[in-house]
């Protein structure tokens, strides 16, 4: 059974977390994020402090989310978050167009992708993009519509990945 909500998040130095009713606006250095957290799950901000309680037993699945999702904003807006993508392949290449990431994945047409507001891509080689914001979720979710364009194959591994991501290679036939 997972305790995650019980645990007591600290704030660190410049961040400000403003609870009012049930949505959590959290600033500091790098931006400001707000959501709003179930009904039924209090936040309670003292002594640069902020911990969760519920009613009862029957939200305890919202009371570790919304401790999540808050240890993540304050982390978001302090330090911010990061993915790195690299293409492995033959004319495999990232290229930025304005507020467009361009994609050569080996399809006949290069692949243009509309950068979210509150994302910054660089990219710093051509086979290399790095995705970074405040937001958690939305790195995430398009640094994993960036991958989705070619996801890496095991058989010559190429693709888009992640830079940590290991594929996984087969043997493929052999001549007999």
């Amino acid at each position: 059974m997972s305790r995650i909500g019980n645990r007591v998040l600290t704030i660190p130095e410049g961040v400000k977390v403003i609870a009012d009713g049930n949505m959590i606006t959290v600033s500091g250095p790098k931006g400001e994020l707000s959501t709003e957290i179930n009904k039924n799950i209090t936040a309670i901000i003292k002594d640069n402090e902020v911990s969760f309680e519920r009613k009862n037993d029957e939200y305890k699945k919202f009371h570790g989310t919304a401790n999540a999702i808050v240890a993540n904003m304050i982390e978001g807006v302090s330090k911010g978050y990061e993915k790195k993508l690299e293409a492995v392949g033959v004319g495999y290449r990232f290229q930025l167009k304005g507020n467009k990431l361009v994609v050569s994945a080996g399809y006949s047409h290069p692949v243009e992708i509309d950068i979210p507001s509150g994302l910054t891509v660089t990219v710093p080689a051509v086979n290399e993009a790095v995705i970074s914001g405040i937001d958690k979720c939305l790195v995430g979710e398009f640094a994993a519509n960036v991958r989705k364009i070619r996801k890496p194959e095991p058989y010559k591994g190429k693709g888009i990945r992640y830079s940590d991501e290991h594929v996984r290679r087969k043997e493929g036939k052999k001549a007999s």
